[in-house]
C-alpha cells in the first residue's frame, strides 16, 4: 500500500529552497557561538496595519560605532537558525556592517495571521488590502521608528520564496527602501516556475512542496513508502487519486491546481509581472543557469523592470549555479562539472557586498555592468551592456537531419521526411537517473544537481530522438535566448514536447576522464501541445496533422568547446517532474481517467518544408 502519512521534518531549509537559513551539516557549535557573539539580538513581534504581528529578530552589531543601514530577509522557512546566514551568504555583509533583520512572514512559524501561498499583490492604493508588500512596508516603518542608531536606509534580499518577498516589497516601496536583490524569485507559477512550465504540471515538485508548506505552520515531509518515487507516482495513476487517496482536499494549493488547470485569472492574479510598472529601487537580480526550481522568474523580473528603468539601476547576474548556489560554498563546481573559479564566493564578495555598500552607505563606485554572466565552457565572467546582447550575436539554426545528425545547414528536399517514436504514458522517460528519491529526502535526493546529470542514460531509448553534430572545429559561444521550433504530428489529440540542448564532451577527455563522452544539458524546456494557440484555453490537436510548435528553452551564456559535439534530444515524457499527458485530449488533466492515457505515435519532421530546429544566439568573434 502506498504510504499516506505526513510527518514533521525539522531539517529546515532542506535542499536550498531558502538560501543558507541554517548552518550547514557539520558546522560546529563554536561557529554558532562566534556568530552570535557579534550581535545583540532583539526578538519582537512587529504589528502590521491590520493588527497581525510578525515574529522578527533584529541583530545589532555589538561594535556599532555610528548609524548603520538595515539589511532584511523575510521568509516562510523559519528564522530561528539565523546564525547560518553568516557562515557564507551574509558573511561579507556582516564584515561591512549592517543591522540585520529576519522575519517569519504572515502565517508561518511564530508570526500571526493566515499563510497564503504567494498571496497575490493587492490593487495599488487599496488601503484595506494587505499583501507581502504591505507587510514589508509596515515592518520598515516600525524599524525606522523603534530601532536607534540607523541611517534611514533599508535593503532587502533573499533566495526563492525569500526572493519573491523581496520583489513584492518593492511594488509599493517604503521611502526608506533603497536597494533590493531578488534572487531566484518566482514570477509566474503557471508559465515557468515551480508548479508549471508552459502549461505542463511539475508533478513531483508541485505535490511535495504544497504538502510541505501547507500541512502546518512549520515544514513537513510527505512520507513515501517507495524510495524510488518514479514507481510511487506511476502507481498513483491519474492525478485525481491525489485527493482521493492522500490529501483528502486539505491542501489549498493542490486544490488550486485542480480547479485552475489553465492560465486563468487565478494564475494571472498571482503573477507579479503586471505590477512591475516602475523601477524606483536599485535591483540586483540573480539567477543560476542550472537552477532546478526558479530560473524563469529572475530573468522575467529583470526583463520587466528593464522596460521601466530610466536611471540605470536594474542589474542582472547569472552564474553556473543551482537553486541558491551563490549563497553557499565556493561555487567552483556543480555536480561533476568544474568551473575553475570560486564563482559563489566571487559573487558574494565582489558583487553582492559592493552593491549594498554603494546604495545603502554611499561607499565604493557604481561600476556595475548591466549584466554579468558566467560563461560555462570557457569558464569566465562576461560583462554585457544589455541582456540579451543582441547587437553582439547572430541567430543560427541547428537543424535535424537523417541518421540523428545535427547541423547548421538547412535540410534540402524530402518534403515528408520525419523521425517517429511511440510515447507510452505507462512507461514514461525518467527525468533523471533512477532511483529518484523524494525531493526533500533527508538523506540526500540528488534534486539540487539533476540538471547537470549525464543525458546519455536516455539516448538510446526508443521514445527519445537524439540529433548530434560532428565534432566542432572551433568554439561556438552562445549568449541570449535559445528557442525550439518543432514541426510535429501525433496520432493522438494531445502531446507534450520536451527539447534539450546538450554539450557532448569528447570521447577522449584527459582533462577529466570521468567526463569522457559526458552529455551535459545546457538548456531545456517542455511545451504542452494543447496550449499551442494560447495558454488560456486548451485545444485538442488534430490527429496526424503537421503543426508548428515554438517555445523558449530559456536564456543562456555557454561555450561549446572545439572538439565537443552539440546534441539535441526530443521526447514527450519527463517523469515524474512533469505529469503524464494522457495524449487523449480531456478538458482537465487533473480529472483524467485511467482509460484516457493512451500510447501514441509522434513524428518530428526534418524537411525543407518542415525544418525542425533549435535556434541559438551565436556570439560574433
Amino acid at each position: 500500500m502506498i504510504g499516506r502519512r505526513l510527518v514533521l521534518w525539522t531539517l529546515g531549509l532542506a535542499l536550498g529552497l531558502s538560501a543558507a537559513l541554517l548552518l550547514p551539516a557539520g558546522a560546529l557549535p563554536a561557529q554558532q557561538a562566534q556568530v552570535a557573539d557579534r550581535f545583540s539580538v532583539m526578538d519582537t513581534m512587529i504589528p502590521t496595519r491590520d493588527g497581525v504581528r510578525l515574529h522578527t529578530k533584529i541583530l545589532v552589531p555589538k561594535n556599532q560605532s555610528g548609524p548603520l543601514p538595515f539589511v532584511m530577509k523575510r521568509t516562510p522557512y523559519g528564522i530561528e537558525g539565523w546564525q547560518g546566514n553568516f557562515v557564507a551568504y551574509f558573511k561579507d555583509l556582516a564584515d561591512e556592517g549592517y543591522i540585520f533583520v529576519f522575519q517569519d512572514i504572515r502565517g508561518r512559524y511564530r508570526s500571526e495571521g493566515t499563510f497564503v501561498m504567494q498571496r497575490p499583490a493587492r490593487s495599488p492604493g487599496d488601503a484595506k488590502a494587505i499583501d507581502e508588500g504591505t507587510d514589508t512596508y509596515d515592518t520598515i516603518d516600525w524599524l525606522l521608528k523603534h530601532v536607534p542608531n540607523h541611517n534611514g536606509r533599508v535593503g532587502i534580499l533573499g533566495v526563492s520564496y525569500d526572493g519573491w518577498t523581496t520583489i513584492m516589497g518593492a511594488l509599493e516601496p517604503h521611502p526608506g527602501l533603497k536597494a533590493i536583490s531578488p534572487q531566484a524569485s518566482p514570477a509566474d507559477m503557471w508559465l515557468g516556475e515551480d508548479f508549471h512550465h508552459n502549461g505542463a504540471f511539475r508533478l513531483s515538485y508541485g505535490f511535495e512542496y504544497a504538502a510541505r508548506m501547507e500541512t502546518s505552520k512549520e515544514q513537513t515531509q510527505f512520507e513515501f513508502d517507495r524510495y524510488d518515487t518514479y514507481d510511487w507516482y506511476l502507481e498513483l495513476g491519474p492525478l485525481s487519486n491525489v485527493n482521493l487517496k492522500y490529501l483528502m482536499g486539505k491542501i489549498p494549493t493542490w486544490n488550486d491546481y485542480v480547479a485552475h488547470p489553465d492560465y486563468d485569472e487565478f494564475w494571472k492574479r498571482q503573477t507579479l509581472i503586471p505590477h512591475l510598472k516602475s523601477a524606483t529601487v536599485p535591483a540586483l537580480n540573480v539567477a543560476g543557469w542550472w537552477d532546478q526550481e526558479d530560473f524563469y522568474g529572475p530573468i522575467r523580473i529583470y526583463d520587466e523592470l528593464e522596460k521601466h528603468d530610466t536611471q540605470g539601476i536594474n542589474y542582472l547576474v547569472v552564474g553556473p549555479w543551482n537553486h541558491g548556489g551563490w549563497s553557499r560554498g565556493t561555487g567552483d563546481k556543480l555536480g561533476p562539472i568544474s568551473f575553475d573559479n570560486p564563482t559563489s564566493q566571487y559573487f558574494r564578495e565582489q558583487v553582492q557586498a559592493p552593491f549594498f555598500a554603494f546604495f545603502l552607505k554611499d561607499k565604493g563606485s557604481r561600476n556595475f555592468p548591466e549584466a554579468l554572466t558566467f560563461e560555462a565552457g570557457s569558464n569566465q565572467w562576461r560583462r554585457w551592456d544589455a541582456w540579451p546582447p543582441k547587437r553582439q550575436t547572430d541567430d543560427r539554426n541547428l537543424y535535424f537531419h537523417p541518421d540523428g545528425r545535427l547541423s547548421f545547414d538547412a535540410p534540402a528536399g524530402g518534403s515528408n521526411a520525419f523521425d517517429a517514436y511511440v510515447s507510452d504514458p505507462a512507461h514514461p522517460v525518467p527525468y533523471r537517473h533512477r532511483p529518484i528519491p523524494a525531493t526533500y529526502f533527508p538523506g540526500g535526493s540528488g534534486w539540487p544537481t539533476w540538471l547537470v546529470e549525464d543525458q546519455r542514460f536516455v539516448k538510446h531509448r526508443p521514445d527519445v530522438l537524439s540529433y548530434e553534430s560532428e565534432p566542432l572545429t572551433e568554439d561556438v559561444t552562445i549568449a541570449g535566448d535559445v528557442v525550439a521550433r518543432l514541426f510535429a504530428a501525433t496520432t493522438g489529440t494531445d502531446a507534450d514536447w520536451v527539447v534539450k540542448l546538450i554539450d557532448v564532451y569528447p570521447e577522449r577527455y584527459p582533462e577529466n576522464w570521468s567526463l569522457a563522452g559526458n552529455a551535459l544539458m545546457v538548456s531545456n524546456e517542455v511545451f504542452r501541445g494543447r496550449y499551442r494557440t494560447g495558454f488560456e484555453r486548451p485545444v485538442a490537436i488534430p490527429r496526424d496533422s503537421v503543426l508548428e510548435y515554438s517555445w523558449s528553452l530559456h536564456t543562456q551564456n555557454y561555450t561549446f568547446k572545439r572538439g565537443h559535439r552539440i546534441m539535441v534530444q526530443v521526447q514527450s515524457t519527463w517523469f515524474p517532474i512533469i505529469d503524464r499527458n494522457p495524449q487523449t485530449f480531456v478538458p482537465n488533466i487533473f480529472e483524467a481517467k485511467e482509460t484516457d492515457f493512451q500510447r501514441q505515435a509522434h513524428r518530428i519532421y526534418r524537411a525543407a518544408r518542415f525544418p525542425s530546429h533549435v535556434t541559438v544566439p551565436v556570439v560574433r568573434p
